[in-house]
């Protein structure tokens, strides 16, 4: 963080020294959270940029105007759907570089131009790769359906991304999400913590954002800190049957459940779609039939939803939570309660994060721009009298209509600015929505399959966006970042805040003002030079996988 400091350099403020000054006191120092919201590929692609701006390992990332080094200096980094699907492949991927990833030669990882529905090229004629690839998928689920657990779609559809976002033979079936654990960059405290998020819901059953339990999968745990359950169990031990917050005498640990295809396919289960509407596609016959014996076999019960039996919190707070007298736990889409950007694992008081840059790719209005609707999907949930939230604090949010008309969701925003306004931790929420600078990036979200170019011109946008086109659209946006980030810092050790961060202050932070007419059709117009962007994401890429080593079971960690 010093040296990202540094290169910010804010006027008449020394940064670096301020860092060295308050090092011994851990509780003074800035507390950074990313949250990368889902939206498909386009989530994927686009959050993969902003990564890639705060990344010090990528080429000319330190270079003025640019912010490299705020992935380093993060303590979080959170994800679901898409923006998940991207930190599972990072951290599976030992950490690794969105370069490395862009640009790996043996050509197994994100390429997005081989359909996920017919898998990747393996030298054959595509239609006998495809035959082997659906084959492979249906042995490696049937493995876990004869060690007694249950399928869903998200089984198929978790290894199916597998194969291309781990780079291993057959999408690495034997990678874990408790593996991330082990890594040695992880061990070194190198790299932020990584969370992906998901929602509880029976099978068919509606959710809204006021009502819903947010489970969070982190390298160490699984569980949620909503009042409802309120209790996390070691995430190596999925699987195994615990009841009423531990394992009976005699009962063996279960491992491998944890399986890391599984748990990004369990956030982003909305894609179940994908796989439900086969016949639609322009798939080959034989696949559409090897998709609908799958469906069939499953049941339709089990067709939105990842199976997380045996329920892990069976028995557990009896008295609060909605699932604690069923055997079975099931989990979908972290976005299908409207809370489109992961915020929930970073507000919590216990994380104590300071500041959270938010980089929504949600398809919220028409035209598949944001529009803001994640924020005050969270805002409102921390406001409900329930006591969902569960002693989290946020700050106010406008409606999705100002969002718009006061082209909030067309630059980045804080939002927070003055914590006085409230009594409890609320971090500063720097938003950061897709816009288009180079690319037009706002695609489908069901659009499976990206020419390379097309995958890079998207990635790069991200990169112009988070940057604000490497300052050019604005040169004290470095400096707006740093003071973005030493904000709530300031506060705790009552040091005066730069009068270049006041400005910053002025220019960025959300004033309170609303307009709530509705708005016009939200077409915004390119910010920048529209070009292609293959050019920076070629070169030569290493990329590892992590390990899994697993020994004790451990029971329930109520919180």
């Amino acid at each position: 963080m010093r040296d990202l400091l540094q290169r910010i350099n804010i006027p008449n403020f020394d940064g670096p020294e301020y860092i060295s000054n308050n090092a011994e006191n851990r509780s003074a120092l800035p507390n950074i959270g990313i949250a990368v919201s889902g939206g498909g590929y386009r989530a994927l692609m686009n959050g993969a940029g902003a990564i890639a701006a705060f990344d010090v390992r990528e080429d000319n990332a330190t270079a003025a105007g640019h912010l490299g080094g705020l992935l380093q200096s993060a303590t979080y980094l959170s994800g679901l759907s898409g923006g998940g699907w991207l930190v599972g492949s990072l951290f599976i991927n030992n950490f690794t570089t969105i370069s490395a990833l862009l640009n790996d030669p043996s050509g197994t990882v994100w390429e997005f131009d081989q359909s996920i529905f017919e898998g990747p090229d393996q030298g054959s004629i595509q239609l006998l790769d495809s035959a082997n690839y659906f084959s492979t998928i249906q042995d490696q689920v049937k493995g876990k359906s004869d060690a007694g657990f249950n399928r869903s779609v998200t089984d198929y559809w978790g290894r199916a991304l597998s194969f291309q976002l781990i780079n291993a033979t057959d999408g690495g079936p034997g990678y874990t999400w408790s593996s991330i654990a082990l890594a040695d960059n992880f061990m070194r405290g190198e790299t932020p913590f990584p969370v992906l998020v998901a929602d509880g819901r029976a099978p068919e059953e509606t959710l809204v954002s006021l009502n819903t339990t947010v489970y969070e999968f982190n390298p160490f745990e699984f569980g949620t800190w909503d009042p409802t359950t309120f209790g996390f169990v070691p995430i190596q031990f999925l699987g195994s049957n615990f009841s009423n917050g531990g394992l009976a005498p005699g009962v063996e640990c279960v491992r491998g459940f944890d399986n890391a295809g599984y748990i990004m396919g369990t956030s982003s289960s909305l894609f179940n779609q994908f796989l439900l509407n086969v016949d639609n596609t322009s798939l080959p016959n034989f696949a559409k039939s090897f998709v609908s014996d799958i469906l069939t076999s499953i049941g339709r019960d089990n067709n939105d939803i990842a199976d997380y039996s045996p329920n892990p919190f069976y028995g557990y707070h009896n008295s609060t939570s909605r699932n604690a007298q069923s055997g079975r736990l099931t989990l979908v889409d972290g976005g299908e309660d409207y809370q489109n950007i992961p915020l929930h694992p970073l507000i919590q008081p216990n994380r104590q994060v300071d500041i959270i840059f938010a980089i929504d790719s949600s398809a919220d209005t028409d035209s598949v721009w944001p529009n803001g609707t994640s924020l005050v999907a969270t805002y409102e949930r921390n406001l409900n009298s329930s006591g969902i939230g569960n002693g989290t604090s946020f700050p106010s949010i406008p409606d999705v209509n100002s969002f718009v008309n006061l082209g909030l969701n067309s630059r980045p925003t804080f939002f927070g600015c003055n914590s006085s306004n409230t009594s409890d931790i609320t971090p500063l929420i720097v938003y950061i929505p897709n816009s288009p600078y180079v690319f037009n990036s706002n695609v489908s979200t069901f659009t499976p399959t990206y020419s390379t170019e097309t995958r890079n011109a998207i990635v790069q946008n991200g990169y112009e966006v988070a940057t604000m086109g490497n300052a050019t659209a604005d040169p004290q946006w470095p400096v707006c970042v740093g003071c973005a980030i030493l904000s709530r810092s300031l506060e705790r050790t009552e040091t005066r805040v730069p009068d270049a961060c006041t400005q910053c202050f002025q220019r960025y932070c959300w004033d309170g003002t609303t307009n709530r007419t509705a708005p016009a059709l939200y077409e915004p117009a390119s910010k920048g030079k529209t070009a292609s962007a293959a050019s920076r994401w070629r070169g030569d890429a290493v990329l590892g996988a992590t390990v899994a080593v697993t020994s004790v079971c451990f029971a329930l960690l109520a919180m």
